[in-house]
């Protein structure tokens, strides 16, 4: 199987007509590196697969594929395969015909197309599946297919569109291990399309997070986590209690921040806003559910703030409770089940704590849900 090469993308822009869909993307995923493009519905991620692919010229920037300008090259010359969202898979082919299509095309003879069927079908793990029609298999086993066919091309770049978007969620979770896998056994360059962090974050190496037609960050799916770069991703990516206020004093990378909901509260600055902070400044802070606790000591502190229980959602593995602070901010707790019996009564005042390091402050901006 060919390696993995690197993909560039040097300030592409994608406009229709007046709308921009795609604003000064600069992007270098490294060969044979599972990259993935993270972003809700009309973001722009398509877009820029579609440009990587070739069904889209973009306006102005460059696409680079093992350092080759990809400018007037079509689809079909580049050396890219795509999965859609609907795999379009022949029906009326067997397993081993669809897989090796590619070559039928480029006139293989049947032996060496079987020879080379076998060989996918084994690396997928449907080896005992060829002689089938499509509408035989499960949908996880037809997305096994999909990449297989995609695979007998020998691409350097395989582009993947939300291929698990129609899947249940069990079979998904499943598919992400197993497209993991395969993406490392076979180490090409993987570039996946998706809305869910789920599968961006278990996958990837690197995430692009996309709002509206721009990149907001790029980096590892823990950094973006832990270590957002605005706060469309700090909201965007997993869950995030948000504390609205101005920065009243800095000390190196923590900052003490006047909150809206429970008074002053320490926080490390995020990487990202490290020397563009300024006392007096407008903020937002980001304390995620897990990273709160119920305090066994009450005294008033710089990481410690009261509310007051509203319910509690009993998830199996974690309890979920959900507060109210000061001015009706909704605040939510999620503590992992460890076994004991535990309900917080309702209109009840808790005072909760968290490591003023596993908090981040970001200069005020466009929240995910606004």
């Amino acid at each position: 199987m060919t390696k993995g090469v690197d993909v560039d993308l040097e300030d592409v822009w994608i406009r229709f007509g007046d709308f921009v869909a795609v604003r000064e993307a600069n992007v270098n995923i490294k060969g044979g590196e599972f990259f993935s493009f993270l972003g809700p519905s009309g973001c722009g991620k398509t877009t820029i697969l579609r440009s990587v692919s070739g069904f889209l010229e973009p306006s102005q920037g460059r696409v680079k594929i093992g350092g080759k300008d990809m400018a007037g090259i079509g689809p079909n010359k580049r050396p890219t395969a795509l999965i859609f969202q609907n795999l379009a898979l022949f029906p009326l082919m067997k397993v081993w015909e669809n897989i090796t299509f590619s070559l039928e095309v480029k006139g293989v003879g049947k032996a060496e197309r079987r020879k080379r069927a076998d060989e996918l079908l084994d690396m997928i793990a449907l080896s005992d599946q060829g002689d089938k029609l499509p509408s035989e298999l499960s949908g996880g086993q037809k997305q096994r297919v999909a990449i297989a066919r995609a695979l007998c091309a020998e691409p350097d770049v395989l582009l993947l569109d939300e291929p698990l978007s129609a899947l249940d969620l069990k079979l998904r979770q499943h598919m992400r291990t197993e497209l993991r896998e395969i993406q490392q056994r076979v180490g090409i360059t993987f570039i996946y399309i998706t809305h869910d962090q789920g599968e961006a974050l278990t996958m990837s190496d690197n995430v692009a997070v996309m709002r509206a037609g721009v990149i907001d960050q790029i980096a590892s799916g823990h950094t973006v986590y832990n270590d957002p770069a605005t706060p469309f991703v700090a909201s965007f990516v997993g869950e995030n209690n948000v504390f609205r206020g101005t920065i009243k004093s800095i000390d190196g990378d923590m900052a003490l921040v006047s909150t809206n909901r429970t008074g002053e509260l320490l926080s490390r600055i995020a990487t990202s806003a490290r020397g563009k902070l300024n006392v007096g400044d407008s903020a937002m802070m980001f304390i995620r559910p897990e990273a709160c606790n119920i305090a066994e000591d009450v005294s008033p502190a710089a990481n410690r703030f009261s509310a007051m229980v509203k319910h509690e959602e009993f998830e199996g593995q974690i309890y979920n409770v959900f507060l109210e602070g000061s001015e009706g901010k909704e605040i939510k707790m999620s503590l992992v089940n460890i076994g004991k019996q535990r309900a917080s009564a309702e209109g009840s005042n808790l005072t909760l704590e968290y490591e003023a390091k596993q908090a981040v402050v970001l200069p005020a901006g466009e929240l995910a849900s606004e």
